[in-house]
C-alpha cells in the first residue's frame, strides 16, 4: 500500500514535476495496477474530491493542503478535508481511476471534465463531456456495470 505524504510546503509545480515522474516509474513497474488520470500530475484537475461529497458543488483545491496517492497529486480546499481523503481514500476517489466512466464502460479511456459527475451508491463517477453526459444519464446502471467489466483491462487495451 502507498503512503499519502502531505507536501504543504513545496510548491506545486516542482510537485507536480515528481509525481509526472513517479506516474511513468509506477506504470512501468506495475503495468497492472490501476492508474489515476492526473492531468499535469493532478488528480481530477486539483478539484477537492471531497467537496463532492460534501457540498452544493465540488470546489477546487489548494496546493498547501495536497497528498501524494496512486502516482497524483490530491489537492484539497482544508486541512480537514486531506485528513478525511487520507483516512479512507478509496470513498472519496472517483471510479475507474478517474477517467470518463461511459469511455471505460466502451472500452475507450477519456479525460473527463470535474464538473460533469454524479454519486451513485456512495462513488463518484466522472464523465467527458455534455453530449457523452446525455448518453450516461439514459442507462448509468448499464454503463456502470459495464465499466465495472472493464475496468482495469481497458487501461491494456488503449
Amino acid at each position: 500500500m502507498m503512503k499519502m505524504t502531505p507536501f504543504p510546503h513545496l510548491q506545486l509545480s516542482w510537485l507536480a514535476t515528481l509525481c509526472i515522474g513517479l506516474i511513468g516509474a509506477m506504470s512501468m513497474a506495475h503495468a497492472d495496477a490501476p492508474v489515476f488520470s492526473a492531468d499535469h500530475g493532478k488528480a481530477v484537475d486539483g478539484y477537492d474530491v471531497v467537496t463532492y461529497f460534501n457540498s452544493d458543488t465540488p470546489l477546487p483545491g489548494d496546493p498547501m493542503h495536497a497528498v501524494i496517492w496512486k502516482g497524483a497529486v490530491w489537492q484539497f480546499v482544508s486541512r480537514q478535508n486531506r485528513e478525511q481523503f487520507e483516512a479512507n481514500p478509496r470513498a472519496y476517489a472517483p471510479q475507474y481511476g478517474g477517467y470518463c466512466a461511459f469511455g471505460v464502460s466502451q472500452g475507450m479511456v477519456l479525460e473527463t471534465d470535474p464538473m460533469l459527475y454524479r454519486i451513485e451508491g456512495g462513488k463518484l463517477y466522472l464523465i467527458h463531456n455534455k453530449a457523452v453526459w446525455s448518453q450516461w444519464v439514459e442507462d448509468m446502471a448499464g454503463y456502470i456495470a459495464e465499466a465495472d467489466t472493464r475496468w482495469p483491462t481497458v487501461l491494456r487495451d488503449d
